[in-house]
């Protein structure tokens, strides 16, 4: 009878969430074991991810390649791993940097995305990576659906307003 009230008590008040960040060489495994190898730190609860895009590719692909730029990384399995299984972290913010300049930054904050809009941006990452160079709509549509679910700035002299 007493635990049957103990497991009540839970569902009228909840246990608070534990809100300590992981450690940050968890994190940086976490994106290891996903393809990314980057400089990974804290800003206060954000995790902050810099990554040098090719400045070739920039030349190249233009502005197109300058917004899907942080998308890339940021719809990345290792990304819905740090925002679900840790409350304490606010956001993940990518910064994509080229010829030693900044060229984006987006972020994604914890529970913009539910399960279903996670599959959805893994999808459209797969298409983006697989079709993307033959098909660049494919980057068009990564970029948007970024843009839509996360707070970004573009480098006003790479991506004209």
């Amino acid at each position: 009878m007493l635990l049957l009230l103990a497991s009540a008590c839970d569902r009228i008040w909840p246990r608070e969430p534990d809100l300590t960040l992981p450690p940050i060489e968890d994190v940086r495994e976490i994106y290891r074991d996903n393809g990314l190898d980057a400089a990974i730190q804290y800003r206060g609860n954000v995790v902050e991810i810099r990554v040098t895009q090719p400045a070739e590719q920039i030349r190249q692909g233009g502005s197109l390649w300058a917004r899907v730029g942080p998308w890339v990384y940021l719809f990345n399995p290792g990304t819905r791993r740090i925002l679900e299984d840790h409350p304490g972290v606010a956001a993940v913010r990518v910064i994509t940097l080229a010829g030693g300049r900044e060229v984006a930054r987006a972020s994604l904050r914890t529970g913009v995305l539910t399960d279903v809009l996670w599959r959805r941006s893994l999808n459209i990452l797969g298409h983006a990576l697989r079709e993307g160079t033959q098909n660049p709509v494919r980057l068009q549509e990564l970029a948007e659906w970024g843009e839509r679910y996360g707070d970004f700035t573009y480098n006003p002299d790479v991506v004209p307003r």
